[in-house]
């Protein structure tokens, strides 16, 4: 058999948000599609009519626009495989479902939910299959007629898949190796619902994977006991022959404690679970997004790629086409993966830095805007010019290293709020202050002040060129006094540029009002 183009899909359901979870499934799904030079589906999978959520569709699209994921084909992107929404694929469908009917590879169930609920509690551990479906009121153990009439009459059945147990099942899943599951523990699953016309998730993946000719399910582990029935449905329908490889993720953990990433998580710890702002439209209630947080979408991918799958170096950071070269499946862990989060913003950080000064210009804008300040383009290219030098390391004013921990654009407002906002007080118990501001320094500062008055360029250079000449005939060093009138701390760019950005009007003020207020 020829081998087939390789050909991945990522389905989700328009119930809500898509989960940061399903951003990495859904990545690693276009990895190794890219790898091999096949095609990534984008699939709606909203058999599940009841659980709909108006929005959810187009915030997963919009999702994936903003990581820079791009699929080939699907809903819309168009392609030759369509309908790619379920919804749309009714009447297809329900061919497939009379193609198992006819074979005797299922049947029809007219158990109410009150009679399934009452053999429940008759029987523990109650399970539709092999065992009890002669007890129940299906199209096994009524008459034809009796089926065909109920039918006419409308009444609501739905079909099951007919397991035959006693038979080993085997799943060759690509990160797990060989899974062997009996088919005696397996349920008559449901396939389809005569109320809302509409096949279950099993049948629907099934053909959907077939017809558009999928050669690779990539899904999360929840997914892993479902394989079993999945592998039999192949059979039934006789395909076999064209079954696709699977391979199954392991689950997102939660940073603290055991179990899955969960919104709670995200709540309580202060971090996002979902790629973009979500505002759900029931309630109202709004839940962060990683890009609203302020982080870079490369960052977000860099960060996702590496939680469950190892490159097999030391390399942490790398491009989408650096991760398509590298991905390998195989090397994808059996075990959950922490979710770091304190890891993800060191990712962003790092992804901050390698950006053009110009690069951050629309977050810091935001930055700005949000509190009140009004700065043109070019400050603000200044500002970030500035202080992005010093977003790793620096020496404060007594002589300590320290890290800045800038992560995301909103970070830089504490650091820089003093080139748009003067200081309008001083802590004299603060180290650096108490420090630098003596008996002498006012009367310093006031030499200083008429010979700043004097200087017609206060360019950097301009002003080198006559108060470097001043300090060193005078003996005074007047560096980080002039630092707490203009910034009131022990922070901030070098000080002819500081003073170069403020202009010469409002040095002379922060310097006069820091010599009436610190004496």
């Amino acid at each position: 058999m020829a081998e087939r183009k390789v050909r991945v899909r990522f389905a989700p359901s328009p119930t809500g948000p898509l989960h940061i979870g399903g951003v990495r499934t859904a990545l690693y799904n276009y990895l190794f599609a890219k790898q091999h030079g096949g095609d990534f589906i984008f699939r709606i999978e909203d058999t599940d009519s009841t659980r709909f959520v108006p929005g959810a569709e187009d915030y997963i699209i919009e999702s994936f626009k903003w990581l820079g994921i791009k699929f080939d084909e699907g809903v819309s992107f168009g392609g030759n495989h369509g309908p790619y929404r379920q919804s749309e694929r009714r009447d297809i469908y329900r061919k497939y479902v009379k193609v198992l009917l006819d074979a005797d590879k299922a049947y029809i169930a007219f158990d109410t939910p009150e009679e399934l609920d009452a053999k429940r509690a008759e029987i523990e551990n109650f399970q539709y299959d092999a065992q009890t479906r002669g007890m129940m009121r299906n199209s096994l153990t009524m008459s034809k007629e009796d089926v065909d009439a109920l039918i006419a009459a409308g009444t609501p059945y739905v079909v099951r898949f007919k397991i035959e147990p006693g038979r080993d099942v085997v799943v060759n899943d690509i990160i797990r190796g060989e899974v062997t599951i009996n088919s005696s523990i397996l349920d008559d699953k449901v396939l389809y619902k005569s109320a809302d016309d509409l096949p279950t998730y099993h049948l629907a993946n099934i053909v959907d994977d077939h017809l558009m000719e999928v050669t690779h399910v990539i899904r999360g582990e929840e997914w892993l006991p479902s394989a079993p029935l999945h592998v039999l449905l192949y059979e039934a329908f006789g395909w076999a022959d064209t079954m696709p490889r699977f391979a199954h993720l392991a689950l997102l953990l939660k940073p603290i404690g055991n179990g899955k990433l969960s919104k709670r998580d995200g709540d309580k710890l202060g971090f996002p679970v979902f790629p973009l702002e979500w505002h759900d439209p029931k309630s109202g209630a709004i839940s962060s997004g990683y890009r609203e947080k302020g982080y870079l979408p490369e960052a977000v991918i860099n960060f996702l790629a590496l939680l469950g799958w190892n490159p097999g170096n030391d390399q942490e950071l790398m491009s989408l086409d650096e991760m398509v070269q590298l991905f390998d499946l195989s090397k994808c862990s059996k075990n959950g993966a922490k979710f770091d989060y304190v890891k993800a913003a060191w990712f962003n950080h790092q992804y901050l830095l390698k950006q053009e000064d110009a690069e951050w210009a629309p977050a810091f804008d935001k930055v700005l805007k949000a509190e009140g300040i009004e700065a043109t383009a070019e400050q603000e290219a200044e500002v970030v010019r500035m202080m992005k030098l010093k977003v790793i390391e620096y020496v404060d004013g007594l002589g300590n290293k320290k890290k800045r921990n800038i992560s995301f654009a909103s970070d830089l407002w504490p650091l820089t709020k003093f080139f748009f906002v003067a200081p309008t007080e001083f802590d004299r118990e603060d180290k650096f202050i108490k420090k630098n501001w003596k008996e002498t320094t006012a009367d310093e500062m006031r030499q200083m002040l008429s010979v700043i008055e004097g200087i017609a360029d206060f360019t950097v250079e301009g002003q080198k060129a006559v108060i470097d000449p001043w300090a060193e005939q005078t003996g005074i060093k007047p560096w980080n006094a002039w630092r707490v009138a203009l910034v009131g701390a022990g922070q901030g760019p070098d000080m002819y540029e500081l003073a170069a950005f403020l202009g010469k009007d409002e040095v002379i003020k922060r310097m006069t009002f820091a010599i009436e207020t610190l004496g």
